[in-house]
């Protein structure tokens, strides 16, 4: 992939974030998502990609717009595409902090195409590469954490979705008196956030998405953190499925199997502001958006402070 489509890039998630700006708040997640969902499909047709959308809003009769198997761009370099227009979509509409608009972006073939399930993660950034195994207890990989990271266990954070499936993760992390960090939705941005030290978390947890995971495992590859899944069935259908896209309900994923491709990319732009990007902003006579884009082939991080004179055409 070309370097000058890390600008194009960002302007995809950029339009959808500052698009579903006017949403925020008011309480209607399918209203922002669509807004999302509209804008960035519009800015992909300005980018000199042949894209193929491999994680997206659904399968193309659930879908009018980014479903899995569109071709998006105005023709070029063949790349595989992860899109979530809006995760945190609650978050948004509650106007809660953490909402992004994300995308990853590979070689074609570079993205594990990952059924629509939940899966397992384990997620640590660059300081604790190779100390997690996603198949030993919690408490096994948080003391393996804990050292490899030079941290007492008393000053990890982990971050996992409040959710009663992950009780037993919070009364494990409680009992070695380390510290939760709870969230109500969206695991991509805690992904991320890990990997960057002034976030506070130290390590991501738990059930979510698979297809947030392809989208996670893309930024922690680009930021040289370590990630490990395992898809989580939740019947015999779901277990079809997967087999069927090529992948074992029992296969332990590593980074490299989620994200084989050597040059991707991770583009976010804040929707509302978290532990990294700030939301979206008028300021005066622009409007102000604030996006990370990495790159693993060349070890590049960007943080773009992106202004929009107003009014948008």
């Amino acid at each position: 992939m070309e370097r000058e489509l890390v600008i194009e890039f960002s302007r995809v998630t950029e339009a959808a974030a500052i698009n579903c700006k006017n949403w925020v708040g008011k309480m209607d997640k399918m209203a922002a998502d669509g807004a999302a969902v509209e804008a960035m499909r519009h800015m992909f047709e300005t980018v000199d990609i042949s894209g193929t959308v491999v994680i997206g809003e659904g399968e193309m009769d659930e879908a009018p717009m980014l479903y899995i198997g569109e071709k998006v761009g105005l023709g070029g370099a063949e790349v595989d595409i992860a899109v979530d227009p809006l995760e945190g979509t609650n978050l948004a509409a509650k106007n809660q902090p953490g909402a992004i608009t994300v995308m990853a972006v590979a070689d074609a073939g570079g993205l594990l195409h990952a059924p629509d399930m939940y899966m397992d993660k384990i997620i640590v950034g660059p300081g604790a590469k190779g100390a997690i195994d996603i198949e030993v207890s919690v408490e096994e990989n948080l003391k393996n954490v804990a050292k490899a990271l030079n941290k007492p266990l008393e000053d990890l954070t982990v971050c996992l979705l409040d959710r009663q499936r992950h009780e037993h993760i919070k009364q494990a992390v409680k009992a070695l008196g380390a510290r939760v960090q709870l969230i109500t939705d969206g695991d991509v941005s805690p992904a991320l956030a890990c990997c960057f030290p002034e976030s506070g978390i130290d390590m991501v947890l738990g059930i979510g998405g698979a297809p947030e995971g392809v989208l996670a495992a893309a930024a922690v590859k680009c930021m040289g953190g370590d990630m490990q899944g395992k898809l989580a069935p939740e019947n015999d259908e779901q277990v079809t499925r997967a087999e069927s896209m090529g992948t074992s309900c029992d296969e332990v994923l590593t980074l490299s199997d989620l994200v084989p491709a050597d040059d991707v990319m991770f583009v976010a732009s804040g929707v509302t502001s978290g532990n990294l990007l700030k939301g979206v902003e008028v300021d005066g006579d622009f409007i102000r958006v604030n996006t990370v884009v990495l790159r693993h082939k060349t070890g590049t991080v960007r943080f773009l402070d992106s202004r929009y004179r107003l009014p948008l055409n």
